[in-house]
């Protein structure tokens, strides 16, 4: 094999992986990351910090803002989505029946 087919092959196999990581995922794994992505629309999430230290008063934060929230979509028809172009299926569960969501 000469050197520039070598390197011909090596970018078609790196291609071919990581054109299959985007395939579609399992559909338990869709819909728990679509469950998080439905708990962001719902509501934003974030965390702020205070504590006092040797150089004075500090804190930290961070607070998720999604634009699904921003625009007002129902979480449920976020969540509904997100399972349909991770798996190409409609989920087996509906978002507001899942154990694990709390809204």
């Amino acid at each position: 094999m000469t050197r520039a087919g070598g390197y011909a092959a090596l970018a078609l196999a790196g291609l071919t992986s990581g054109l299959s990581a985007c395939g579609p995922v399992s559909p338990a794994e869709a819909q728990r990351m679509c469950t998080e992505r439905a708990r962001l629309a719902a509501h934003p999430r974030g965390y702020i910090a205070l504590g006092r230290g040797s150089h004075g008063m500090a804190w930290q934060g961070e607070v998720n803002i999604s634009s699904d929230f921003v625009q007002g979509r129902d979480p449920s028809a976020v969540y509904e989505t997100c399972v349909v172009q991770k798996t190409g299926h409609a989920p087996s569960t509906p978002l507001y029946d899942r154990p694990d969501w709390k809204g």
